[in-house]
């Protein structure tokens, strides 16, 4: 059995620890709403967008567009991938990481012609670590995400787009589930889909008119860009929301560890601190007992 000393110096390291993983909770708690304020903000803008572009694709269906191209009858070797994966600057977040990793490499591993860009010093460092070449590498903290990081990104991967360094663009990243949940999935940014934007028309309702300047086609230039910064502003907004749920959890969970190994070590103390009164009680009464025999003889 381990000394009374050796129990309360564990424990005090444990309380110690206790109070870190406590303030990380707070801070992250902290972090968490206010991302969930600025994604709530934003929504507004990303929604009109994408109601904009249902609205031009509703006019005119059979549009031509470079966003639009269809790579269905394209072989998966001739296509060249893009691949924006979205990770933390820290860790202690769970299994956060792990999980864009793993998809992250498992797409790797299927797209023979690719190029990687990473958001994030564990991503950075993971794939540095395993000689994996990254393609663009945006030195940004995902810790503040801002409307102009995204804008200045999102303005470099559609330039590739358009001078055909990709033929399509997907994002890695971890959306918010809903207060408590969020998961780890892939998105196709580029090429765009045109049944995505289709919104089914009742019978007998009559379409609003519509003109367009100068052309559907230009609007419809001018607007896919803002579409797709915006979509990466909203991903990482919801990548830095979902790290700092993470990390909460996390903590919650040390927190609840740290307290069960008190509880059981308060115990342990108990029992030694007993066992020591009930030693020392015993050896005072055998060396009074060995007194008297003493003094009687």
């Amino acid at each position: 059995m381990a000394s009374q000393k050796e129990i309360k110096d564990r424990m005090k390291s444990i309380q110690d620890t206790l109070k870190i993983t406590n303030a990380m909770y707070m801070i992250s708690s902290s972090k968490l709403r206010k991302a969930k304020k600025t994604l709530a903000d934003t929504e507004p803008y990303f929604y009109t967008l994408n109601n904009a572009m249902t609205r031009i694709l509703r006019h005119v269906p059979d549009m031509d567009s470079v966003y639009f191209r269809d790579l269905a009858d394209q072989k998966p070797e001739e296509l060249t991938i893009g691949y924006v994966v979205i990770t933390s600057d820290k860790g202690m977040a769970g299994a956060y990481n792990q999980n864009i990793l793993k998809i992250a490499n498992e797409e790797l591993k299927k797209t023979p012609n690719h190029k990687l860009y990473v958001l994030g010093e564990i991503g950075r460092h993971y794939f540095e670590r395993h000689q994996v070449k990254i393609d663009g590498n945006f030195r940004y903290t995902i810790q503040q995400p801002t409307m102009a990081r995204a804008r200045r990104m999102g303005e470099d991967l559609l330039q590739e787009y358009l001078d055909g360094e990709i033929d399509a663009l997907r994002i890695i990243y971890t959306r918010m589930e809903n207060s408590v949940e969020s998961s780890a999935e892939m998105m196709e940014l580029l090429p765009l889909k045109k049944a995505d934007f289709t919104v089914e028309i009742p019978a007998g309702v009559a379409m609003e008119d519509i003109v367009f300047e100068p052309s559907p086609e230009k609007v419809m230039e001018q607007i896919v860009p803002d579409y797709i910064i915006g979509f990466m502003y909203s991903a990482l907004v919801e990548a830095f929301a979902s790290v700092q749920n993470a990390r909460m959890m996390a903590m919650q969970a040390s927190s609840d560890s740290a307290k069960k190994m008190l509880a059981e070590l308060g115990l342990a103390y108990n029992r030694a601190r007993q066992a020591a009164i009930t030693q020392e009680i015993t050896e005072v009464a055998a060396g009074a007992k060995a007194q008297k025999r003493k003094t009687g003889a």
